[in-house]
C-alpha cells in the first residue's frame, strides 16, 4: 500500500477534503510549469539577458522623458515631479509582473486556436483557462519589476514619505487588483481569436495602452478620463496604488471603483471565454 492509503486506513484518520486535494493538485502543476520555464530560460541565457537589457533601457527612457517634461513645468495637476516618478515606477512594477505571469500566455491563445492545439488543451484533466493562462513564466519580468519597485522606493525617499505598514499592504493588494484588470482585459481580447484571425493584433494594441497607466489622472478631462477609467481602466491600475502610498486619496471611492472594475473585467472575460468554448470548432478537423 502507498503511504496515503495507509494513512487513510488508520482509525480516526480523515482523508484531505476534496477542495484541499484540488488546490494541491493545481499547486503541483504550477510548480512543474515554473520548472519548465526556468529550464527554457536557462537554455537561452543570451536571449534572457538581451530582453532584460531592452526592458530596463525602455524604463530608463520613460524616466528620462519625465525629467525633460518637468524642466518646463512644476506639476501636472497636483502631481509633482517625484510623485510622477513614483507613478512611473509603480506602473512599471505592475506591468512587468503582469508580463512575467500572463502576457506571453494571453498572446499565444490565438495561435492555439488557429493551429488546432487548443484540442490538446481541452483534453487535459485540468482547468483549460488555468493552463492557458499560466503555462509560461517570463523570469525576466520579475527582475524588471524589481527595478520599478526600487524607483518607487527612491521616489518615496526624495519626497520624505514613509508609508505605514497599512499603506504598504494596501499598495500591494491594489497592485494585485491592477494585474487582475490587465489579465482580464487582455484575456478577453485574446478570446476574440475564436471568432477572428486578427485577435493577436488586438492583444498587442491593448499592451501598447499600458503607457497610459503612467500618466497622472489629473492630466485627463472629459470623455478621455471616462474611457480610461470605466471602459479601459488604465487610470486606476497605477494611480490608485500610488495615491495610497502618498495619502492623496480624497475618499475610498477610488479603491471601491478599482475593486469593482477588477471584478467586472474578470467576470466579462470569463463569460466571453465560456461562450467561445461552446462555439469552438477544431481547426485540426
Amino acid at each position: 500500500m502507498t503511504g496515503e492509503t495507509i494513512i487513510h486506513a488508520l482509525p480516526g484518520a480523515n482523508p484531505p477534503a476534496p477542495a484541499l486535494r484540488g488546490w494541491r493538485h493545481y499547486a503541483d502543476i504550477y510548480a512543474a510549469l515554473w520548472r519548465n520555464s526556468v529550464m527554457r530560460e536557462m537554455g537561452f541565457q543570451a536571449n534572457f539577458v538581451f530582453w532584460l537589457f531592452v526592458e530596463l533601457l525602455w524604463f530608463a527612457l520613460q524616466l528620462g522623458f519625465n525629467s525633460v517634461l518637468y524642466l518646463h513645468t512644476d506639476s501636472i495637476g497636483s502631481w509633482t515631479k517625484w510623485e510622477v516618478v513614483m507613478l512611473i515606477g509603480a506602473s512599471h512594477f505592475v506591468q512587468q509582473l503582469f508580463q512575467a505571469f500572463f502576457l506571453v500566455n494571453c498572446a499565444q491563445l490565438a495561435e492555439l486556436v488557429h493551429s488546432g492545439k487548443m484540442d490538446f488543451m481541452l483534453l487535459l484533466p485540468v482547468n483549460t483557462r488555468f493552463l492557458i493562462s499560466l503555462r509560461h513564466v517570463d523570469l525576466g519580468g520579475f527582475v524588471s519589476a524589481a527595478s520599478g519597485l526600487a524607483v518607487v522606493g527612491y521616489a518615496a525617499h526624495q519626497l520624505h514619505v514613509v508609508p505605514s505598514p497599512a499603506q504598504v499592504l494596501g499598495f500591494a493588494l491594489l497592485c494585485a487588483l491592477a494585474m487582475l484588470v490587465h489579465y482580464s482585459l487582455m484575456f478577453l481580447m485574446a478570446s476574440i481569436s475564436f471568432w477572428t484571425v486578427r485577435a493577436q493584433g488586438m492583444v498587442m494594441a491593448y499592451y501598447n495602452l499600458f503607457s497610459v497607466a503612467r500618466i497622472p489622472d489629473a492630466a485627463f478631462r472629459g470623455a478621455g478620463r471616462v474611457i480610461f477609467t470605466l471602459a479601459i481602466p488604465m487610470l486606476l491600475v497605477a494611480n490608485v496604488p500610488v495615491k495610497v502610498l502618498l495619502a492623496k486619496l480624497n475618499s475610498p471611492s477610488e479603491i471601491v471603483l478599482m475593486l469593482a472594475m477588477s471584478v467586472v473585467c474578470f467576470l466579462v472575460s470569463h463569460l466571453v471565454w465560456r461562450v467561445a468554448l461552446r462555439r469552438y470548432a477544431s481547426a485540426s478537423s
